[in-house]
């Protein structure tokens, strides 16, 4: 590919940092990755990455982009205990308090512990001859040209050295969520752009759990998202052959807690059993830890009226979701697919088409998250009738998966990034939700109608 540019800089080497050096490496002399800590020997947790303890997963685009920018990066991942699966056939998938049918599909997804999967792509990257890395350096500010219209580089710090300008063709921003670049763009003249912010208060507790043959019936991993009356959450997945993790937690401030006791009767109060039986009857392999997560956040940068030339900002810097649905990863891989692109028609004007692309990347996650967030009726936010239409099919549609492999399918497709949620309605996967919403008003008839059982009856009211 042509190379735009000798030196591109990219601020922080989490994934999102790792898989924008792996885009900007086909296309500048040198990439440097800058980051504040200093990497691990082994693929163990970081201190810059406090969701590493954490329950993690790939979806099925995330797994199939990151592999395009690394290929054999899934072999290498499973050699180093990991598993590929088939989202919809391999996990149990429970919603809007009912599960779902499991059906085989062509959407593989990936499960590893994040340290894992963070170690494979970083040791990748930097087996690139033009990738390197500095640890243990923490940057202060942009640095300008004269007329402030293009960064030029940044002022970093390396350890206990003085500071120091680290000159650039192009400076990333893949620091994350607690990005300071809005008042790095305010100190050069730029004003901060527009925030959109959902306060959701979650948080999850986790912890590791011997992992026996035959469990789950096979399932590698359970995953249960909030729904009324009590919004809670949990993960089950495979992190090894011999190990579990296991992540629940809540809305607004309803954390698990980090007794064992207690812990199990948190797993107990979710809709389906499996998470609980691993907490109760399984040999825990760790401590518990905790993790909260105040606020969805997204940055309009698409929205600036201008932008200095020279630098991007990406990752969660750019948007951060609700950790719970996991598309972190998958987006930010899919924001490095859009930059490569973006970089092959040059660097003219590449601030603004890298942000348009990003933005419609962005949209359908942020709406997701969103959208699901504020079907709790104490999350503040505004519901227009799309969301509020939205929310009520989508409840609609998972009572009638339970029993159609078909549209649960066509529900993880979307939730998995590899189809828009207009897909959902399409007329043939609408006239399933029907079918199926029919059906199960015909087996409450059935259950009614059975003389002299009494429990029938105020099954078919519960379900109703």
């Amino acid at each position: 590919m042509k190379k735009i540019g000798e030196h591109a800089v990219v601020i922080g080497a989490s994934m999102a940092g790792l898989l924008a050096a792996r885009a900007l490496a086909d296309f500048y002399g040198t990439v440097t990755v800058l980051e504040r800590d200093q990497f691990p020997g082994a693929d163990i947790p970081r201190k810059g990455v406090p969701q590493g303890r954490h329950a993690h997963g790939l979806l099925a685009r995330g797994r199939s982009v990151i592999e395009h920018l690394f290929p054999g990066w899934t072999d290498e991942v499973v050699a180093s205990g990991g598993i590929r699966g088939d989202i919809a056939g391999d996990v149990i998938w429970v919603g809007h308090g009912v599960t779902i049918k499991s059906a085989p599909s062509d959407m593989i997804g990936l499960l590893a512990s994040r340290p894992v999967l963070e170690g494979h792509v970083r040791r990748r990257l930097l087996a690139l001859p033009n990738v390197r890395a500095v640890q243990g350096c923490a940057v202060q500010e942009l640095v300008a040209d004269a007329a402030r219209s293009k960064v030029i580089g940044v002022r970093a710090k390396i350890g206990s050295g003085p500071e120091q300008t680290v000159a650039a063709d192009l400076v990333v921003d893949a620091s994350g969520r607690g990005s300071l670049s809005p008042g790095w763009l305010e100190g050069i003249g730029y004003v901060r752009p527009e925030e959109e912010k959902i306060e959701i208060g979650v948080s999850y507790t986790t912890r590791v759990y011997r992992r026996r043959p035959g469990e789950l019936n096979g399932k590698v991993a359970v995953v249960v998202a909030g729904s009324g009356p009590n919004w809670r959450n949990g993960v089950i997945l495979y992190q090894t052959e011999d190990r579990w993790v296991v992540s629940v937690g809540g809305y607004l401030g309803d954390r698990a807690p980090d007794d064992e006791e207690m812990f199990k009767l948190f797993a107990g109060s979710l809709p389906t059993p499996e998470i609980y039986d691993i907490v109760a009857h399984s040999e825990p392999l760790g401590d518990f830890v905790s993790y909260r997560y105040p606020a969805s956040l997204r940055r309009r940068y698409e929205r600036l009226a201008q932008f200095p030339n020279g630098y991007l900002v990406f990752g969660d810097a750019l948007c951060s979701f609700n950790p719970v649905l996991g598309q972190g990863m998958t987006v930010a891989a899919q924001e490095a697919a859009l930059l490569q692109d973006c970089l092959k028609a040059g660097e003219a004007d590449l601030a603004r088409r890298f942000f348009a692309a990003a933005s419609v990347a962005i949209d359908t996650p942020w709406d997701i998250a969103v959208g699901n967030d504020l079907r709790h009726p104490r999350v503040q936010g505004p519901r227009p009738a799309k969301v509020r239409f939205i929310n009520w099919y989508i409840g609609k549609l998972h009572i009638a998966a339970q029993y159609d492999g078909v549209l649960a399918n066509a529900f993880l497709r979307v939730a998995n990034l590899e189809a828009p949620p207009p897909s959902l309605l399409d007329p043939a996967n609408v006239w399933r939700v029907i079918c199926g919403n029919l059906s199960r008003r015909s087996r409450l008839r059935d259950r009614v109608g059975q003389a002299g059982d009494p429990s029938a009856v105020a099954s078919s009211k519960l379900e109703t």
